[in-house]
């Protein structure tokens, strides 16, 4: 468990990150109308917010298979 965490700490780091920005986007701009399919439910608007959180910060992670073939040569 301890080896998955320290694998995926940013990506588990931008989910929480994204959950909570999400959330306080729902909270303080919201969408009062109902219409906004995101931002109209607290739901929706966590769970956007963490997979874009996941989206962006995994795009700083290293790639393992670039890596070992650099150490081969």
């Amino acid at each position: 468990m301890k080896a998955f965490i320290l694998k995926n700490i940013l990506g588990i780091i931008g989910i929480v990150l994204g959950a909570l920005t999400g959330y306080l986007y729902y909270q303080f701009v919201g969408c009062n109308s109902g219409s906004c399919s995101i931002s109209s439910s607290p739901t929706n608007s966590t769970l956007y917010g963490a997979l874009m959180g996941y989206l962006l910060l995994s795009l700083f992670e290293k790639d393992k298979k670039k890596q070992l073939k650099q150490k081969e040569q």
